[in-house]
């Protein structure tokens, strides 16, 4: 008799050795997915295989940070992945270090999933993985209608103003 697969698997959403393997670590993950208009990051815990999400950014949320109206067609380019997972890794200061889950998204050289690592590598949080693999800061850069660095800049302003709140609270 022929073993059926699972039905995730037929679907290609869900490999399972792979799967299997990330839970086994017993590390947190940083799930990256990417959908036709955004690109989603979360930061993962399992216990006993239940997933429990402790942070997250979509690259939608980056309108409220000086993304231009008429460039939100491009909310899945490589700037606006690199300032998702500048972002995300501002909200995550402070957790345990996190592997990277890439599900069934192909890695590419330079591309978009890799602009979103080195986003949350240079938030400075750490992540394993290899320098050679990023994107150059020019690739980053390269969109005429927005300016990455200005909205990186208003990433960390509110990421320190944010900070001093909890500082205040505690008092």
């Amino acid at each position: 008799m022929r073993k059926l697969d699972k039905k995730r698997r037929l679907e290609n959403k869900t490999n399972y050795n792979k799967r299997r393997l990330l839970l086994e670590g017993n590390k947190p993950r940083i799930v990256i997915r990417k959908s036709n208009k955004y690109l989603t990051v979360q930061y993962v815990e399992s216990k006993e295989a239940q997933d429990s999400v402790k942070a997250s950014a979509i690259s939608s949320e980056l309108t409220s940070y000086g993304w231009p109206k008429e460039a939100t067609g491009s909310l899945k380019s490589l700037g606006a992945a690199y300032l998702t997972g500048f972002l995300f890794g501002k909200r995550i200061a402070g957790m345990n270090p996190a592997i990277v889950d890439l599900g069934l998204i192909r890695s590419t050289k330079g591309g978009r999933i890799y602009a979103l690592v080195k986003g949350i590598i240079e938030s400075g949080f750490k992540v394993p993985c290899s320098e050679e693999i990023m994107p150059t800061d020019e690739m980053i850069e390269r969109n005429d209608k927005v300016d990455v660095s200005e909205i990186k800049a208003e990433i960390e302003l509110e990421g320190k103003i944010k900070s001093k709140e909890g500082k205040q609270t505690k008092k």
